[in-house]
């Protein structure tokens, strides 16, 4: 039943491989489930009630995706969306944070309805061909990017903006060993590499007492504290078109570029296209609305779901694996918690390394494909940002297929997009 609901066979995987993947995928996502009540605290937010919503909105938007869709994609709330939430909402403009979730609400029914009308699939499966591998390329070098800052082997410097760590930091020395296995684990071909080199890293950093063995096992939610507070009334009389763009915005194609580079890497894209994009679509929009009324900012999908493919995971079933740890780690968050940032940097790395493979089906030789390609590719590392990248991509591709007499490959929607980006920047730059 289980292979021919999820197309097991026809996936060519198994259940092992679905299993060890969605666990892969959870252990370099698990940082969610303490990161994000730490920034929407900021807010105001109760911390046990966000722990709480966080599990259960990335484990229901997981689970929509999953059985839904048939993809091995996982949802939690994004990150840039909780830093939006908190420091440009919520403290920038003062609007408190019960408010902010009406407005999540309010974004994730736009979210649904653009789904449901096709809009947001038009545009997944509207973009080009170079812009799609550019972005798998340009996701990969991002997260390897992420990788590296995690395990302070990448630091900020005044000077060149970035520098090199130092050596002397223990975390960077056990980073550096977990790196060294996970790598000489992969080039073997060793099953569950990843997993192995993250669970590795942990036990060596907590050996070296660098990371507290876990606090407790088992420790009881607490969802009254955000769970249907957030304040609709207040959200519609709010004059917050400027929030919901933005909120609109970046989930948009912060998940357009997640879902085009994570199928990319998963060999899912057929004919240029992603298959049952409209359902996967369906995903994010589900958990956002689902999240707002548990009490969490915008929920989109992770491309951390790459270190699940990369060991397998090729179906939906992952999903479910992922989920249910989700559900756990709701009840054992001391656990989830017990696993540092430098422990899952080398499988950011690696994978980052693996997802480069893309940039191999880019036409070089053109340069109006080239050059939008690359600018895609540089910016999301170098902006922070996969939904920034992505729109530099798409201007520069307009701007370059135009100027090169090659106007009929543009095609209506990337007009429209490029249009509506360049107006965006012209907003930012007004405000």
């Amino acid at each position: 039943m289980i292979d021919r609901y999820f197309k097991l066979g026809e996936n060519q995987t198994t259940v092992k491989q679905e299993v060890l993947g969605g666990l892969t995928t959870f252990l370099t996502m698990a940082y969610i489930v303490v990161v994000n009540p730490q920034i929407l605290a900021q807010a105001g937010m109760p911390v046990e009630g966000v722990v709480f919503a966080t599990c259960l909105s990335a484990a229901v938007a997981t689970l929509v995706m999953g059985l839904y869709a048939n993809y091995p994609i996982a949802l939690a709330p994004g990150m840039s969306l909780n830093a939006y939430f908190t420091y440009s909402v919520c403290l920038g403009m003062h609007i408190p944070w019960r408010t902010a979730l009406g407005v999540v609400f309010l974004s994730g029914v736009l979210f649904l309805v653009l789904t449901v009308t096709r809009v947001r699939e038009q545009i997944v499966n509207g973009m080009p061909d170079c812009l799609k591998h550019a972005t798998a390329t340009g996701i990969g070098f991002f997260i390897a990017f992420v990788g590296l800052r995690n395990a302070k082997l990448v630091v900020a410097n005044a000077a060149t903006f970035v520098g090199l760590g130092s050596f002397a930091d223990h975390e960077v020395q056990t980073a550096c060993f977990g790196l060294a296995l996970t790598l000489v684990l992969m080039a073997r071909k060793v099953n569950g590499a990843i997993l192995i080199g993250i669970f590795g890293t942990t036990l060596v950093g907590m050996l070296r007492g660098i990371s507290k063995w876990p606090s407790a096992i088992v420790s009881m939610p607490h969802p009254s504290a955000t769970f249907l507070q957030l304040d609709l009334h207040s959200a519609i009389h709010l004059g917050f078109l400027e929030i919901l763009f933005a909120f609109l915005f970046v989930d948009l194609f912060d998940n357009v570029g997640t879902l085009v580079g994570v199928c990319e890497q998963g060999g899912f894209i057929k004919d240029g296209k992603i298959p049952r994009v409209g359902r996967a679509l369906v995903a994010d929009a589900v958990g956002t609305i689902f999240g707002s009324v548990a009490g969490t900012s915008t929920v989109t999908s992770y491309i951390e779901s790459v270190a699940g493919i990369a060991v397998g995971a090729r179906t939906g079933l992952s999903n479910m694996v992922v989920a249910a740890l989700f559900l756990m780690a709701m009840f054992c968050s001391p656990l989830a918690a017990a696993i540092p940032g430098y422990a899952t940097a080398p499988a950011l790395v690696l994978v980052g390394a693996l997802m480069t493979q893309s940039i191999a089906h880019i036409n070089w030789g053109e340069f109006s494909e080239a050059a939008p390609a690359f600018i895609t590719i540089v910016a999301m590392p170098l902006t922070f940002s996969i939904a920034t990248g992505l729109s530099l991509g798409l201007i520069s591709y307009t701007v370059a297929k135009a100027a090169a007499g090659k106007l009929r490959e543009i095609n209506a929607l990337v007009w429209i997009l490029t249009g509506l980006f360049i107006l965006r920047y012209v907003y930012l730059a007004a405000g």
